[in-house]
């Protein structure tokens, strides 16, 4: 009699899938290569299994397609996939590895995403692209224009505010030429500002109608930005135990390298999603500004880590505390209630 599959590694690409399939006991039963055509068909016939994939692009969308199908879908992330790869790899080799580690009982697995947070992700990369493509016009404007003589304060806003000025009050420093190609650059930037308010209106608006958000946006340093990356990053806030491996997962806690019984800790571990990461620093540093203006217990607090630690430990200290509150927010339902003394 041939043993029942119970689990089902597969190794997602875009053309040519890869399935290795597991007893109870972990003998494999079907090792299969299949077409991206071929491969929801397969899936279609087979009884409901455990199915695990490594968390990468496209993982989200067949995550999905596969759970229409009554399957039990587990994403992991690659790095914690890799120590199960025996000998050298390959697609079949890597698809055994995911149908070994997903049966593990201390893996750690990833939350499935839904569409509309990915729709909401998506609008936030664009943004972010967006940003840098300005930043790096603005550099090339002020290089450019520093070889004609011509010198703009740094900054965006600054240059926003003042390169129409300066082009028209230092014109005679430029040729003909120079002057139709700055202006074509302005024409750019300015082109570019437009994209990026159409983008920050749509997550504004977002962030004002999920009621997820509007609670988040209750915290402070925690803004219509911040909110939304949160939801969009964060399907289900109990697959964390509790706020401090939310913390961990964002890398805003200390990095730990103990040996012998000695405790040692370094640095932040920087682990996670690097953007949520800056969001959350940067909301606390505007946090850090106006604390001297206000007497309550976290306001006390961030002063005196300033005082011992100085701004920027407390920066990331304050992203850290934040991050535990949303993790306390999103679990339980309730607004951000502060400590008032």
């Amino acid at each position: 009699m041939k043993p029942e599959m119970s689990v089902l590694g597969i190794d997602i690409a875009k053309r040519v899938f890869h399935a290795v399939g597991m007893d109870e006991r972990g003998k494999i039963v079907l090792r299969k290569r299949l077409s991206r055509h071929d491969l929801m068909p397969f899936l279609a016939k087979l009884p409901p299994v455990l199915i695990g994939i490594e968390a990468c692009g496209g993982a989200h969308y067949w995550a999905r397609r596969f759970r229409e199908h009554g399957h039990e879908v587990k994403l992991m992330a690659p790095q914690f996939v890799k120590p199960y790869v025996k000998s050298n790899k390959n697609d079949s080799r890597d698809a055994e590895a995911i149908a070994e580690a997903v049966t593990r009982p201390t893996m750690r697995f990833v939350p499935i995403k839904d569409v509309d947070q990915q729709d909401i992700q998506a609008l936030h990369r664009v943004r972010e692209r967006l940003m840098g493509e300005r930043t790096a016009l603005v550099n090339e404007v002020h290089g450019l224009l520093h070889e004609y003589g011509i010198v703009i304060p740094k900054g965006v806003s600054k240059f926003r505010q003042a390169v129409v000025g300066k082009l028209e009050s230092e014109k005679d420093k430029l040729t003909p030429l120079s002057q139709e190609m700055f202006w074509k650059l302005v024409e750019e930037f300015a082109a570019l500002e437009a994209q990026l308010a159409y983008y920050q209106e749509k997550l504004d608006t977002l962030a004002q109608s999920h009621p997820e958000c509007q609670r988040l946006m209750t915290i402070p340093g925690i803004g219509p930005f911040t909110a939304t990356a949160l939801v969009a990053a964060v399907s289900d806030a109990s697959a964390f135990k509790n706020g401090r491996q939310f913390a961990a997962w964002l890398g805003l806690v200390p990095r730990q390298y103990s040996t012998g019984g000695k405790e040692r800790l370094l640095g932040i571990s920087k682990r996670g999603d690097t953007y949520l990461r800056k969001l959350l620093v940067h909301g606390a540093r505007a946090t850090i500004r106006w604390v001297g203006l206000k007497t309550d217990r976290r306001s006390q607090w961030i002063r005196q880590l300033v005082e011992r630690r100085g701004k920027n430990r407390t920066a990331v200290a304050v992203a850290n505390k934040n991050a535990r509150i949303v993790w306390a927010l999103l679990t339980s339902h309730q607004d951000y209630q502060p400590a008032t003394s």
